[in-house]
């Protein structure tokens, strides 16, 4: 019987440990935010600006990098590199302990928001002529082009082996992440200009078209569209089938994805200004830039200011929070540190020129590029 009993436990255990396996592998493929890389744009697909990577309390300026011209991209970081495209037509991998080049890639045109994803050995990003490059991550050798008919501003997200991306022709694309051939576009009303949402099969794109729009991630066909009532240049986070956007309606606004209705709108009560920056989103706050020069953070909740922070410019970086700090630029040229609970300044650096990159961290280090061309990496 004991025998019995013992063979029983152990034909359960098996059992387990292979529908643990099958779970893992039924989960999409994507890269997120870990306590090493920041491999996108906010990070995750979810856009939500989230890092693990549980900064030193006391920043320091580890090194700067020289780029040519203005680095509007934000950097990603994977595997003790970082990456980000610049106005000079190249996209730098620079070392993350050293701040040494790596190597650069020649973009055919001027690379101006569109930010580095870095997955499975690739760093994909788009340009101002509208193509996308996919290259190899270590040696900078170029694998693949894609050309769009219009600017690409967008940054690439990637699920599984598809890279989905905007551009400014009206279409979001997606591609096989191997070889960069088409698979499907979705034609909008206006150009895409944010990058997508992908989470649980649906891409999500706000437009210059004022509309919201969720788009199967598999077949290409529209599944809804709510309209924003002003056209949007920030991209959507998505948390807890919500969707959280700034308009240039000078709203911020939280969507019910299973409603398909907006469920509040943030309105500051006397500063009425454009949201362009994209929102950060915690289990608790949604922190955004305003072109009013505030950093805005608003209760998820209810949609009630929890606090505001005046900086010397517009805020058209978007915050990154990593445990209860945030961080952002300002194109007043610092860039902030912020207690998220009570939005009182923690620290902040003065940089050469404004700010209007987000961003990024991981391995105990947050970097960021400027107007003027120098990308900056905090650490100890």
């Amino acid at each position: 019987m004991p025998f019995r009993k013992n063979d029983r436990i152990n034909r359960i255990n098996r059992i387990s440990k292979i529908l643990l396996i099958l779970l893992i592998l039924s989960e999409p493929i994507l890269s997120k935010a870990s306590a090493q890389a920041w491999p996108m744009f906010r990070g995750s697909a979810e856009l939500t600006g989230i890092s693990q990577a549980r900064l030193p309390k006391d920043l320091k300026l580890r090194w700067s990098y020289q780029a040519e011209e203005s680095i509007e991209s934000s950097a990603a970081i994977a595997d003790g590199t970082v990456y980000v495209g610049s106005m000079d037509g190249r996209l730098h991998a620079v070392d993350l302990s050293t701040g040494k080049a790596r190597w650069h890639y020649k973009t055919s045109g001027p690379v101006q928001e569109s930010s580095p994803l870095v997955q499975d050995g690739i760093v994909y990003i788009g340009d101002l002529d509208g193509i996308l490059h996919a290259v190899d991550a270590a040696t900078g050798k170029a694998l693949w082009t894609f050309k769009t008919g219009g600017e690409i501003k967008s940054s690439p997200v990637a699920v599984e082996n598809r890279v989905y991306f905007g551009s400014y022709d009206q279409f979001l694309y997606c591609l096989g992440a191997k070889d960069g051939k088409l698979i499907w576009k979705y034609e909008t009303e206006g150009p895409v200009h944010c990058t997508p949402a992908v989470v649980n099969g649906t891409a999500y794109i706000s437009g210059c078209d004022e509309h919201l729009r969720a788009i199967d991630e598999a077949s290409g066909k529209q599944r809804f569209a709510l309209p924003l009532g002003a056209y949007a240049g920030a991209s959507t986070a998505v948390m807890d089938n919500h969707a959280y956007v700034g308009t240039f309606g000078e709203e911020v606004l939280a969507i019910d994805l299973r409603q398909r209705k907006v469920r509040w709108a943030y309105r500051h009560a006397t500063r009425h200004f454009p949201f362009y920056s994209s929102a950060a989103v915690t289990p608790d706050f949604v922190v955004v830039g305003g072109r009013d020069k505030m950093v805005h953070c608003i209760r998820r909740s209810t949609g009630k200011e929890a606090w505001t922070f005046l900086t010397g410019a517009r805020v058209e970086s978007s915050p990154l929070i990593d445990g209860n700090r945030v961080f952002v630029g300002s194109n007043d040229g610092r860039l902030y540190e912020l207690d998220l609970t009570t939005g009182k300044k923690a620290w902040e650096f003065v940089a050469g020129a404004g700010l209007s990159a987000s961003p990024a961290a991981a391995a105990g280090a947050l970097v960021i590029g400027s107007f003027d061309g120098v990308l900056y990496c905090f650490g100890n």
